[in-house]
C-alpha cells in the first residue's frame, strides 16, 4: 500500500493555520494538513519551505488564491513533478473532503476535491436567485 496523500495548505497571513484548525475541529481528524504562511518570507524561502513539506510522497498543495506568491511557489514546486498537485481557491468543503479520502490516487483525488470545492460555492440574492452580474 502506498503512502496516503499529504496535504499542505499554503496561504497568505494566518489563513492557512485558521483553515487547518477549522478542518480539525469539524472533522476530528488531526495531523493530516500542514499549514504554511507566506508571511515574512522571501519568495525563495517560501519555495524552500514548501518543497520540504510537499516532496517525498504524493502531495496536494491547497492554495488560497490562483495568483500571488503562494500560487507561484506552489506551481514552481509542482512543475515537472507528477506526485504534486496544486489546487487554488482552497475552501472548507474541499479540505474536509480531503481528510477523509487520503488513500485515493492523486489524480482522482485532485479531480474529486476540485468538484467538492466548486460544489461548496453558491450565491443567493433576496429574490432567491444568484445575480449573474455580481453584487
Amino acid at each position: 500500500m502506498s503512502d496516503p496523500v499529504r496535504g499542505v495548505v499554503l496561504a497568505h497571513a494566518d489563513l492557512a493555520e485558521a483553515l487547518v484548525r477549522t478542518v480539525e475541529q469539524i472533522s476530528g481528524v488531526t495531523d493530516v494538513l500542514l499549514p504554511i504562511s507566506n508571511e515574512g518570507l522571501r519568495p525563495e524561502d517560501l519555495r524552500s519551505r514548501l518543497e520540504a513539506a510537499a516532496t517525498g510522497r504524493p502531495s496536494i498543495i491547497f492554495v488560497d488564491m490562483s495568483s500571488g506568491s503562494c500560487a507561484f511557489a506552489g506551481r514552481m514546486i509542482a512543475r515537472g513533478n507528477d506526485d504534486i498537485a496544486v489546487l487554488t481557491g482552497a475552501n472548507l468543503p474541499m479540505l474536509l473532503d480531503f481528510v477523509f479520502h487520503l488513500d485515493m490516487p492523486l489524480p482522482e483525488l485532485s479531480e474529486r476535491l476540485l468538484h467538492k470545492g466548486r460544489a461548496g460555492m453558491d450565491a443567493h440574492h433576496a429574490s432567491g436567485h444568484a445575480r449573474p452580474d455580481g453584487p
